[in-house]
């Protein structure tokens, strides 16, 4: 069994990272504790989820794919990145349509659409990790 070579250990912390926030994000949606100084009807909120359905646009059809600033510093793998840039340009383009849908319901829906949000950044972050271990 080899080790992770550093450029695979950055992107697994960054992956776990992911699964981390995602399961966080799930527990607030979830057990309601968001309400206290939360305004997903403001203008921060719908400029904020629109910036993040652009770069998920801007990651899924530029050529180079690029989302992260950290792959400039890490060895290039094209499967992975490939893959690594498709889930992750997808992710942000479905969390930011997300984010919009959450600015424009009621704020009882807020908490089940922040719950789908952390499941969106949970399986993202899983779906890097399986990512990170799959063979070159």
């Amino acid at each position: 069994m080899a080790l992770l070579t550093p450029d695979k250990s950055l992107r697994l912390a960054i992956e776990v990272i992911f699964v981390l926030l995602g399961g966080l994000v799930f527990w607030i949606g979830h057990s309601g504790h968001f309400p206290y100084s939360f305004n997903p009807h403001g203008i921060g909120w719908l400029l904020l989820s629109i910036a993040m359905i652009i770069w998920g646009a801007r990651a899924l059809y530029q050529p180079g794919g690029r989302v992260g600033t950290y792959e400039r510093f890490v060895e290039k793998d094209q499967d992975w990145s490939r893959w690594g840039n498709w889930s992750r340009g997808l992710s942000l383009l479905l969390l930011g349509v997300l984010m919009v849908a959450i600015s424009r319901v009621p704020f009882s829906w807020v908490g089940t659409l922040l719950s789908i949000g952390g499941l969106l950044l949970l399986l993202r972050g899983l779906a890097g990790c399986v990512l990170v271990f799959r063979p070159n």
